[in-house]
């Protein structure tokens, strides 16, 4: 297989940003992991750079066995923020399962371990691809991951979330109507950037045209290629990852959220829009999505242009807020300005695809 593993900021390790206290965690490891014996001298500790709300650490051992840490960030967080505890319980109660998770060695609550409360898990090398198109690859490649990503996002919304314990992760029902509501009054909250036309038209239009009938399944709520882990050469996921905003959901509208690749181009937010999907050997977005109802034991998807729409209007929403960030001169990231911007195109494109619908 040609190599395509592509390089990102995201996932490159670096110094140690948000210290902790190493000796801490040797003194946990010794007590929980029955094969670790070593202390504080025999571990080396790195961060992966990028965007993580929540730090996330490769610790490496002596003898070559190494893990993954992920803790709060240190300082005073809002109660309900960084609930690592839930990301560390939903790969606990999938493994197991068709939905590949890394294997969890522990969680820790007590913030006078290292610092703050975390969990290690399982370190899993392999590649991470971050181009929806996959450059590199030959049109046989292309379909066989595209084949993978089907298999996998199906797998998630077929599990029975009551029997692997999950039935309290979150509300059942209403999450498309709920998080309508939440995202609309983000928008409305950020005054103080500029007004987005677009958005104001899908907040008058979206709670009208809830589709029919309602479903709930585990969602992992940021299911899209770079959040993948792959097999260093086949085509074959080792491991879904960033679980930070799993909940209890529908899964149309987590399975939307992946769909928006297809129609959103590259230079707008993560997409492929606009490319020859054919000539690549990527599955049309008809074809994935006969695909995913064939997995699934769907007739068809009902309101799915609704949901695609949704799911650009809570992007939109989101990179408002880093707009309003990047004004205040508090963004976390040097290019909130540029990715504020984009809320108005993501905006544009969802209120177009939902006058297309007809009865506005």
């Amino acid at each position: 297989m040609t190599d395509t593993t592509q390089a990102n900021p995201g996932a490159k390790l670096v110094g140690v940003v948000h210290e902790f206290d190493v000796a801490g965690l040797a003194g946990w490891m010794s007590e929980h992991l029955p094969d670790f014996s070593g202390t504080a001298s025999s571990l080396t500790v790195e961060q992966f750079q990028g965007g993580q709300s929540n730090p996330t650490y490769r610790v490496s051992c002596a003898d070559g066995k190494c893990y993954i840490l992920r803790r709060k960030p240190p300082g005073k967080l809002l109660p309900s923020a960084h609930a690592i505890d839930r990301e560390y319980r939903l790969m606990l109660a999938l493994s197991g399962s068709a939905v590949p998770v890394p294997k969890m060695y522990g969680l820790c609550d007590d913030p006078e371990v290292i610092g703050t409360a975390f969990y290690l898990m399982e370190y899993i090398s392999g590649r991470i691809l971050w181009d929806p198109a996959l450059p590199g690859m030959s049109l046989a490649e292309r379909k066989a991951h595209y084949a993978e990503i089907n298999r996998v996002i199906a797998a998630l919304h077929s599990v029975d979330y009551q029997a692997v314990g999950l039935g309290d992760f979150g509300k059942s029902g209403q999450f498309v109507e709920r998080q309508v509501a939440r995202w609309a009054k983000n928008y409305q909250a950020a005054s103080e950037a500029p007004r987005i036309p677009a958005m104001d038209q899908l907040i008058e239009w979206l709670p009208k045209h809830l589709p029919p009938g309602d479903e709930t399944s585990i969602a992992h709520g940021d299911f899209r290629l770079d959040n993948l882990m792959w097999h260093p050469t086949e085509p074959r996921v080792l491991a879904v990852l960033d679980w930070e905003l799993s909940t209890l959901g529908h899964p149309l509208s987590d399975f939307a959220y992946l769909m928006m690749a297809w129609r959103l181009p590259a230079d707008v937010f993560r997409g492929m829009g606009g490319e020859d999907f054919t000539a690549l050997g990527i599955p049309t977005e008809a074809e994935f999505i006969a695909d995913y109802c064939r997995r699934t034991n769907r007739e068809n998807i009902p309101g799915y242009e609704y949901y695609l729409i949704f799911n650009m209007f809570r992007i939109a929403a989101i990179l408002h807020g880093v707009w309003l960030r990047g004004l205040q001169g508090n963004a976390s990231s040097d290019n909130a300005l540029i990715m504020g911007r984009k809320a108005g195109q993501i905006a544009d494109m969802a209120w177009a695809f939902a006058r297309q619908q007809g009865d506005n």
